[in-house]
């Protein structure tokens, strides 16, 4: 997910790297705030793969601004019309992917992505199992556990209610 933030935020503008970070942090910083150990080698990464570009800030001094190279613009445009399946099912990690889906120009890859999250929700899943049958909160005797899930019930229900809002919407131009 670290490098579609990378990705997503170049699209919009070149950027220093500790901006770069910044912008990063406040997007999924409650999750896991973003370390100078993480990002320089992932920058490392995507500027070895041709997928961004450093070069001197125009403005002086040793600072370098990062940009997308059109091969990058090309690969975030593919990640979010094609996202990976955890980049779909895991809510954090679909978050981010939401932050950038409107860089996707066509209506209808927009609505291809929130149809895969949309049919994620149709398969029964729990915190906790018996069996391998997902249990429900009405099972659930610990106070705590019986929350987390109706937590989570209610949080599925509002997301299914806005995806079908959003991909109809999306499909009706």
């Amino acid at each position: 997910m670290l490098e579609l933030c990378v990705l997503g935020f170049l699209y919009e503008r070149p950027m220093h790297a500790y901006e770069l970070r910044a912008q990063i942090s406040g997007l999924s910083g409650h999750i896991k705030p973003v370390s100078d150990g993480a990002l320089y080698p992932a920058l490392d990464r995507l500027r070895k793969a041709g997928l961004l570009d450093k070069w001197p800030d125009p403005g002086g001094g040793t600072r370098q601004l990062l940009s997308l190279t059109d091969e990058g613009r090309e690969e975030l445009l593919r990640r979010l019309r094609d996202p990976a399946e955890v980049e779909v099912t895991d809510r954090n990690s679909f978050l981010i992917l939401l932050a950038f889906l409107g860089y996707l120009p066509d209506r209808a890859d927009q609505a291809g992505v929130l149809r895969r999250r949309l049919e994620f929700y149709d398969q029964p899943a729990s915190y906790f199992y018996d069996k391998g049958r997902p249990l429900r909160a009405a099972e659930m005797t610990d106070r705590f556990r019986k929350g987390m899930l109706s937590m989570a019930a209610a949080t599925k229900r509002a997301d299914m209610e806005w995806l079908r809002r959003e991909i109809a919407d999306l499909e009706a131009g």
